[in-house]
């Protein structure tokens, strides 16, 4: 039975999980700025398409003003503006001509880009003229905040069932203005009104909820993609390290010379046997044995001799091994092999066959032919017959001093403690 796995709570999960909350974030902050600077570009091209707008009526609106005002025929329906002084001539031709202000002419085309659905301009200010031209909610808020020296003024609203995007921005009184507004008592250069500019915009905030799902949709994609690839990486190291740490747990418990189980790893699974042959009262033995005069080998054939016979010994100890049988070098030359459900006798008829195969081979080693013995020592712990559990030192004592006298009696043979 191999040693129990100390207990201690896995890392993976726990790496597994950060790593997915690092690749989350990333990925999260990835995409909440592909969204933000998408929404950017959007809010950037509104208000660019806005100023477009407004700067080519201020510039139409100039040339109006520059020449003070711009005469047309009256057709039949047109109304003169009722805000001019004296708006119509009379030319020789007897044609009736109406002058169109700037402020006039700003409404009319504000009328015509409306109905064709484009787009629609506002001219108003706190004190118009027109009442036509008073301004709204959104105007008045924004003209106050130009009085305090804001530069333009956005918004969207909603309004039969569409968004409208506005944009605004102040008109300043030049000299060309103060021909019909020199009355109001407007100085060169203040804040005369402004001129609102409100265009539908449901298509693109479509456009930008379908954008929004496509970078959901993208989002999850990624992320549950980044994290198979992090799985299959995770639990391929998973895998390798669980055998890199199969190997250190075999390294740990195995001697590195004859390839068998160590002394701390004997120590181990004996205090386990004892403990099991004690409350299953079944009997346990085991068989401590040397190789005799050993050093006299490496005395004359060298230590690479002598770890040959070591490598020797320690393989035709493991062929006469049972399944349930534990062997291991306890240290130097010395070896020990723990035997469950084994009583005395069967402990030392193995001892005497494996004591017979030892005697029987032959070592080479640097060409020559090394014949080594050993000799054993045999105790066995039986719960039927015992009262008390041995203590594990005291039961290797037992099978090593039987060994000493089988020694002191001649080596080669098995010594069987009282």
């Amino acid at each position: 039975m191999p040693p129990q796995k100390p207990d201690y709570k896995s890392p993976w999960k726990r790496f597994a999980v950060n790593i997915s909350m690092v690749i989350l974030l990333f990925i999260s902050a990835l995409f909440t700025g592909i969204y933000l600077n998408h929404q950017k570009s959007l809010e950037q091209e509104l208000k660019s398409r806005a100023q477009a707008l407004f700067s080519s009526l201020v510039v139409t609106r100039k040339w109006n003003a520059l020449h003070g005002g711009v005469f047309v025929e009256k057709t039949p329906g047109m109304e003169s503006n009722p805000y001019l002084d004296n708006p119509d001539i009379v030319a020789g031709n007897g044609k009736t001509y109406t002058k169109k202000n700037p402020a006039l002419m700003t409404r009319e085309i504000s009328e015509i880009a409306d109905k064709e659905g484009v787009f629609q301009f506002h001219i108003t200010s706190l004190k118009p003229l027109n009442p036509n031209n008073a301004p709204d909610s959104f105007e008045q808020q924004a003209l106050l905040r130009f009085a305090q020296g804001e530069t333009e003024s956005i918004s969207k609203e909603e309004s039969g069932g569409a968004t409208y995007y506005r944009y605004m921005a102040p008109l300043f009184v030049e000299k060309p203005c103060l021909a019909c507004h020199a009355a109001q008592g407007y100085q060169l250069g203040e804040v005369r009104g402004g001129i609102s500019v409100r265009f539908n915009i449901e298509n693109m905030e479509r456009a930008l909820v379908l954008n929004r799902l496509l970078l959901g949709l993208l989002f999850t994609v990624t992320l549950a993609s980044f994290l198979a690839i992090v799985r299959r990486l995770v639990v391929a190291l998973q895998k390798k390290l669980a055998v890199a740490e199969a190997l250190i747990r075999e390294m740990a418990i195995t001697d590195d010379l004859t390839k068998l189980k160590n002394r701390r790893f004997l120590l181990t699974r004996f205090e386990e046997e004892l403990d099991r042959a004690t409350r299953y009262r079944h009997p346990l033995s085991c068989i401590f044995f040397d190789i005799d005069r050993f050093k006299q080998v490496n005395d004359t054939y060298g230590h690479e001799a002598g770890d040959t016979v070591l490598k020797t010994i320690s393989a035709t100890a493991l062929e006469q091994c049972r399944q349930t049988d534990i062997l291991g070098r306890y240290g130097g030359e010395e070896f020990l092999m723990i035997l469950p459900e084994t009583d005395q006798e069967q402990a030392c008829s193995l001892a005497e066959r494996l004591r017979q195969s030892i005697a029987n081979r032959t070592s080479i080693a640097d060409q020559d032919q090394i014949r080594v013995t050993a000799t054993f020592g045999v105790a066995c712990y039986s719960p039927e017959t015992s009262t008390t559990r041995p203590d594990l030192s005291d039961f290797i004592k037992q099978a090593d001093t039987a060994m000493l006298e089988a020694k002191t009696a001649g080596r080669n043979r098995v010594g069987i403690a009282p």
